[in-house]
Protein backbone atom coordinates (compact mmCIF):
# COMPACT_ATOMS: atom_id res chain seq x y z
CA UNK A 1 0.00 0.00 0.00
CA UNK A 2 1.48 3.20 -0.92
CA UNK A 3 2.03 6.28 1.37
CA UNK A 4 -1.21 7.98 0.11
CA UNK A 5 -3.40 5.17 0.34
CA UNK A 6 -2.02 4.47 4.10
CA UNK A 7 -3.03 7.87 5.37
CA UNK A 8 -6.13 7.76 3.20
CA UNK A 9 -7.35 4.66 5.23
CA UNK A 10 -6.46 6.78 8.14
CA UNK A 11 -8.62 9.30 7.36
CA UNK A 12 -11.58 7.20 6.47
CA UNK A 13 -11.42 5.45 10.01
CA UNK A 14 -11.75 8.45 12.08
CA UNK A 15 -13.90 11.26 9.65
CA UNK A 16 -12.89 14.64 10.16
CA UNK A 17 -14.63 18.12 9.59
CA UNK A 18 -11.53 20.25 7.46
CA UNK A 19 -12.77 23.76 6.64
CA UNK A 20 -12.18 24.70 2.68
CA UNK A 21 -12.05 28.84 2.84
CA UNK A 22 -11.65 28.73 -0.99
CA UNK A 23 -15.11 27.20 -1.39
CA UNK A 24 -15.72 29.10 -4.31
CA UNK A 25 -13.22 27.87 -6.36
CA UNK A 26 -14.07 25.10 -8.74
CA UNK A 27 -10.69 22.72 -8.21
CA UNK A 28 -12.17 22.70 -4.48
CA UNK A 29 -15.53 22.70 -5.11
CA UNK A 30 -14.92 19.20 -6.94
CA UNK A 31 -12.11 18.32 -4.57
CA UNK A 32 -15.39 18.38 -2.05
CA UNK A 33 -17.15 16.04 -4.17
CA UNK A 34 -14.90 13.53 -4.19
CA UNK A 35 -13.77 13.51 -0.53
CA UNK A 36 -17.39 13.65 0.60
CA UNK A 37 -18.23 10.41 -1.89
CA UNK A 38 -15.20 8.83 -0.41
CA UNK A 39 -15.66 9.43 3.09
CA UNK A 40 -12.17 11.40 3.73
CA UNK A 41 -13.48 13.78 5.37
CA UNK A 42 -16.35 16.08 6.31
CA UNK A 43 -15.15 18.95 3.60
CA UNK A 44 -16.84 22.46 4.88
CA UNK A 45 -16.67 24.87 1.92
CA UNK A 46 -16.09 28.61 3.29
CA UNK A 47 -17.67 31.21 0.83
CA UNK A 48 -18.84 34.86 1.38
CA UNK A 49 -22.63 33.59 0.87
CA UNK A 50 -22.23 30.90 3.55
CA UNK A 51 -20.59 33.58 6.15
CA UNK A 52 -23.44 35.87 5.35
CA UNK A 53 -25.98 33.23 5.98
CA UNK A 54 -25.01 32.68 9.40
CA UNK A 55 -24.63 36.12 11.37
CA UNK A 56 -24.77 34.92 14.57
CA UNK A 57 -21.78 32.43 14.15
CA UNK A 58 -19.77 35.71 12.27
CA UNK A 59 -20.77 37.81 15.17
CA UNK A 60 -19.19 35.12 17.56
CA UNK A 61 -16.31 34.19 15.74
CA UNK A 62 -15.83 38.01 15.64
CA UNK A 63 -15.51 38.29 19.60
CA UNK A 64 -13.38 35.24 19.55
CA UNK A 65 -10.99 37.10 17.21
CA UNK A 66 -11.12 40.44 19.39
CA UNK A 67 -10.31 38.49 22.66
CA UNK A 68 -7.28 36.69 21.14
CA UNK A 69 -5.84 40.09 19.43
CA UNK A 70 -7.00 43.08 21.28
CA UNK A 71 -3.73 42.70 23.16
CA UNK A 72 -2.16 43.53 19.86
CA UNK A 73 -4.39 46.40 19.62
CA UNK A 74 -7.14 44.98 17.47
CA UNK A 75 -10.52 46.63 17.41
CA UNK A 76 -13.64 45.06 17.37
CA UNK A 77 -14.37 47.09 14.49
CA UNK A 78 -11.33 45.51 12.88
CA UNK A 79 -12.30 41.88 14.79
CA UNK A 80 -15.43 42.24 12.75
CA UNK A 81 -14.37 42.67 9.30
CA UNK A 82 -11.54 40.35 9.33
CA UNK A 83 -13.99 37.32 10.64
CA UNK A 84 -15.55 38.40 7.75
CA UNK A 85 -13.05 37.31 5.85
CA UNK A 86 -13.09 33.56 4.22
CA UNK A 87 -9.95 32.66 5.50
CA UNK A 88 -9.79 33.83 9.24
CA UNK A 89 -12.99 32.73 8.95
CA UNK A 90 -11.54 29.58 8.89
CA UNK A 91 -9.58 29.59 11.27
CA UNK A 92 -11.54 30.68 14.00
CA UNK A 93 -13.67 27.84 13.16
CA UNK A 94 -11.12 25.52 14.24
CA UNK A 95 -10.23 27.40 16.62
CA UNK A 96 -13.80 27.25 18.04
CA UNK A 97 -13.91 23.39 17.49
CA UNK A 98 -16.30 23.77 14.94
CA UNK A 99 -14.16 22.26 12.50
CA UNK A 100 -10.75 20.05 13.11
CA UNK A 101 -8.36 21.44 10.62
CA UNK A 102 -8.02 23.57 7.69
CA UNK A 103 -6.59 23.27 3.84
CA UNK A 104 -5.86 26.24 1.35
CA UNK A 105 -3.49 27.71 -0.93
CA UNK A 106 -5.35 27.19 -4.22
CA UNK A 107 -5.97 30.70 -4.24
CA UNK A 108 -3.87 32.15 -1.75
CA UNK A 109 -0.13 32.39 -0.85
CA UNK A 110 1.59 30.36 1.76
CA UNK A 111 1.77 34.30 4.07
CA UNK A 112 -1.79 34.52 3.31
CA UNK A 113 -2.52 31.33 5.39
CA UNK A 114 0.23 31.18 7.57
CA UNK A 115 -0.82 34.79 9.04
CA UNK A 116 -4.07 34.08 10.18
CA UNK A 117 -2.69 30.28 11.62
CA UNK A 118 -0.30 32.03 13.76
CA UNK A 119 -2.30 34.66 14.81
CA UNK A 120 -5.80 33.07 15.80
CA UNK A 121 -4.74 28.57 16.14
CA UNK A 122 -0.97 29.38 17.53
CA UNK A 123 1.33 27.18 18.04
CA UNK A 124 1.24 23.91 19.72
CA UNK A 125 2.44 23.51 23.37
CA UNK A 126 5.90 22.75 23.72
CA UNK A 127 6.47 23.62 20.23
CA UNK A 128 8.24 27.35 19.39
CA UNK A 129 7.37 27.50 15.47
CA UNK A 130 5.62 25.91 12.62
CA UNK A 131 7.39 24.14 10.10
CA UNK A 132 7.11 22.23 7.11
CA UNK A 133 7.89 18.52 6.79
CA UNK A 134 7.81 16.64 2.93
CA UNK A 135 6.65 13.22 2.99
CA UNK A 136 8.55 11.36 0.13
CA UNK A 137 7.95 7.69 -1.10
CA UNK A 138 11.12 6.50 -3.17
CA UNK A 139 11.05 4.19 -5.94
CA UNK A 140 14.27 2.73 -4.28
CA UNK A 141 12.80 0.66 -1.06
CA UNK A 142 16.39 0.16 0.23
CA UNK A 143 16.13 3.90 1.55
CA UNK A 144 14.73 5.00 5.02
CA UNK A 145 11.48 2.53 6.01
CA UNK A 146 11.37 0.51 2.93
CA UNK A 147 11.74 4.12 0.85
CA UNK A 148 10.04 6.49 2.69
CA UNK A 149 11.45 9.32 4.26
CA UNK A 150 10.74 12.33 5.65
CA UNK A 151 12.16 15.99 5.24
CA UNK A 152 12.45 19.04 7.13
CA UNK A 153 12.14 22.13 6.78
CA UNK A 154 12.16 22.42 3.11
CA UNK A 155 9.10 25.60 3.01
CA UNK A 156 8.88 27.78 6.21
CA UNK A 157 11.93 28.80 7.96
CA UNK A 158 14.63 30.44 6.06
CA UNK A 159 17.80 30.05 8.21
CA UNK A 160 16.76 28.31 11.54
CA UNK A 161 18.79 28.60 14.44
CA UNK A 162 19.92 25.87 16.81
CA UNK A 163 16.75 25.74 18.98
CA UNK A 164 14.57 26.26 16.01
CA UNK A 165 16.33 23.09 13.82
CA UNK A 166 16.15 20.72 16.94
CA UNK A 167 12.09 22.03 17.34
CA UNK A 168 11.48 20.92 13.70
CA UNK A 169 13.82 17.69 14.33
CA UNK A 170 11.45 16.76 17.00
CA UNK A 171 7.93 17.94 15.69
CA UNK A 172 9.06 16.22 12.21
CA UNK A 173 9.80 13.01 14.08
CA UNK A 174 6.51 13.02 15.71
CA UNK A 175 4.86 13.63 12.12
CA UNK A 176 7.08 10.27 10.49
CA UNK A 177 5.13 8.17 13.56
CA UNK A 178 1.36 9.73 13.38
CA UNK A 179 1.18 10.53 9.93
CA UNK A 180 3.71 8.24 7.63
CA UNK A 181 3.16 5.43 10.75
CA UNK A 182 7.03 5.45 10.96
CA UNK A 183 7.27 3.26 14.38
CA UNK A 184 10.79 4.20 15.40
CA UNK A 185 12.12 7.68 13.54
CA UNK A 186 15.79 7.42 12.99
CA UNK A 187 16.55 11.01 12.44
CA UNK A 188 19.59 12.43 10.77
CA UNK A 189 20.50 16.25 11.00
CA UNK A 190 22.27 16.88 7.76
CA UNK A 191 25.43 18.95 7.44
CA UNK A 192 28.09 18.92 5.04
CA UNK A 193 30.45 17.41 7.59
CA UNK A 194 30.31 14.07 9.61
CA UNK A 195 31.27 13.48 13.01
CA UNK A 196 33.75 16.27 12.88
CA UNK A 197 35.31 15.57 9.84
CA UNK A 198 34.90 19.48 9.15
CA UNK A 199 35.26 22.71 11.66
CA UNK A 200 32.98 25.74 10.58
CA UNK A 201 29.96 27.57 12.62
CA UNK A 202 27.48 25.97 10.68
CA UNK A 203 28.51 22.74 11.81
CA UNK A 204 28.45 24.08 15.05
CA UNK A 205 24.85 25.07 15.02
CA UNK A 206 24.02 21.19 13.47
CA UNK A 207 26.04 19.74 16.66
CA UNK A 208 24.21 22.51 19.09
CA UNK A 209 20.40 21.43 17.92
CA UNK A 210 20.73 17.78 18.21
CA UNK A 211 22.09 18.27 21.57
CA UNK A 212 19.40 20.31 22.29
CA UNK A 213 16.21 18.11 20.46
CA UNK A 214 18.20 15.16 22.66
CA UNK A 215 17.21 17.32 25.64
CA UNK A 216 13.95 17.72 23.99
CA UNK A 217 13.34 14.02 23.35
CA UNK A 218 15.30 12.14 25.06
CA UNK A 219 13.65 8.59 23.67
CA UNK A 220 14.15 10.14 20.14
CA UNK A 221 16.64 8.42 17.97
CA UNK A 222 18.51 11.07 16.48
CA UNK A 223 22.54 11.89 15.75
CA UNK A 224 24.39 14.11 13.64
CA UNK A 225 26.21 15.78 12.19
CA UNK A 226 25.97 13.79 9.30
CA UNK A 227 26.46 13.75 5.60
CA UNK A 228 23.60 12.57 2.87
CA UNK A 229 25.35 9.76 2.14
CA UNK A 230 26.13 8.98 5.87
CA UNK A 231 22.86 8.92 6.82
CA UNK A 232 21.58 6.64 4.13
CA UNK A 233 23.81 4.14 3.19
CA UNK A 234 25.06 1.66 5.70
CA UNK A 235 28.61 1.19 3.93
CA UNK A 236 29.61 4.97 4.45
CA UNK A 237 27.89 4.99 7.43
CA UNK A 238 30.41 2.26 8.65
CA UNK A 239 33.14 4.31 7.29
CA UNK A 240 32.11 7.96 8.74
CA UNK A 241 29.65 7.42 11.41
CA UNK A 242 30.76 3.59 13.22
CA UNK A 243 28.28 3.02 15.79
CA UNK A 244 26.08 5.28 15.26
CA UNK A 245 22.01 4.55 16.07
CA UNK A 246 20.94 6.53 13.07
CA UNK A 247 23.29 6.04 10.34
CA UNK A 248 22.77 4.41 7.53
CA UNK A 249 19.23 3.85 8.01
CA UNK A 250 17.66 7.65 9.02
CA UNK A 251 14.26 7.99 7.90
CA UNK A 252 13.92 11.32 8.98
CA UNK A 253 16.39 13.82 7.57
CA UNK A 254 16.32 17.96 8.79
CA UNK A 255 18.42 20.09 6.58
CA UNK A 256 20.51 22.93 7.76
CA UNK A 257 18.45 25.65 6.20
CA UNK A 258 15.92 26.48 4.04
CA UNK A 259 18.14 26.49 0.55
CA UNK A 260 19.22 22.86 1.49
CA UNK A 261 15.75 21.77 2.38
CA UNK A 262 14.23 22.94 -0.95
CA UNK A 263 16.74 21.96 -3.12
CA UNK A 264 17.11 18.44 -1.64
CA UNK A 265 13.06 17.91 -1.83
CA UNK A 266 13.12 18.70 -5.73
CA UNK A 267 16.44 16.77 -6.54
CA UNK A 268 14.63 13.66 -5.10
CA UNK A 269 11.39 14.83 -6.67
CA UNK A 270 12.63 15.47 -10.06
CA UNK A 271 16.04 13.41 -10.72
CA UNK A 272 15.32 10.73 -8.52
CA UNK A 273 11.57 9.93 -9.55
CA UNK A 274 9.91 10.12 -5.92
CA UNK A 275 6.45 11.48 -4.83
CA UNK A 276 6.60 13.97 -2.63
CA UNK A 277 3.85 15.92 -0.66
CA UNK A 278 4.30 18.57 2.07
CA UNK A 279 2.41 19.18 5.58
CA UNK A 280 2.86 21.68 7.97
CA UNK A 281 3.48 21.32 12.04
CA UNK A 282 4.17 22.83 14.71
CA UNK A 283 0.27 24.72 14.90
CA UNK A 284 -2.17 23.49 17.99
CA UNK A 285 -4.31 22.24 15.21
CA UNK A 286 -3.65 20.99 11.77
CA UNK A 287 -3.40 23.54 8.35
CA UNK A 288 -1.89 22.95 5.10
CA UNK A 289 -1.04 25.17 2.48
CA UNK A 290 -1.70 23.87 -1.86
CA UNK A 291 0.02 25.33 -4.35
CA UNK A 292 -1.59 27.91 -6.36
CA UNK A 293 -0.96 25.40 -8.93
CA UNK A 294 -2.72 22.54 -7.45
CA UNK A 295 -5.00 19.62 -8.95
CA UNK A 296 -7.75 18.14 -7.49
CA UNK A 297 -6.40 15.48 -6.56
CA UNK A 298 -3.80 17.63 -4.82
CA UNK A 299 -6.50 18.82 -2.77
CA UNK A 300 -7.75 15.72 -2.32
CA UNK A 301 -4.45 14.17 -0.53
CA UNK A 302 -3.78 17.29 1.42
CA UNK A 303 -7.35 17.32 2.86
CA UNK A 304 -7.02 13.35 3.48
CA UNK A 305 -3.35 13.79 4.82
CA UNK A 306 -4.99 17.14 7.35
CA UNK A 307 -8.09 14.80 8.61
CA UNK A 308 -5.07 12.09 9.80
CA UNK A 309 -3.14 14.69 11.02
CA UNK A 310 -6.19 15.81 13.10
Amino acid sequence: MSLIDTIREKAKSDVKRIALPEGDEPRTVKAAEIIRAEGLAEPILITPESIAADPRRLESYAALLYELRKAKGLTEEAAAKLAAAPMYYGMLMVKAGDADGLVSGAVHSTGDMLRPALQVIKTAPGMKLVSSSFLIECPNKALGENGLLVYADCVVNPCPNAEELANIAVATAETARKLCGIAEPRVAMLSFSTKGSASHELVDKVREATEIARGLAPDLLIDGEMQLDAALVPEVAALKAKGSPVAGRANVLIFPDLQSGNIGYKITQRIGGADCFAVLQGLASPCNDLSRGCSVEDIVNTVAATSAQA
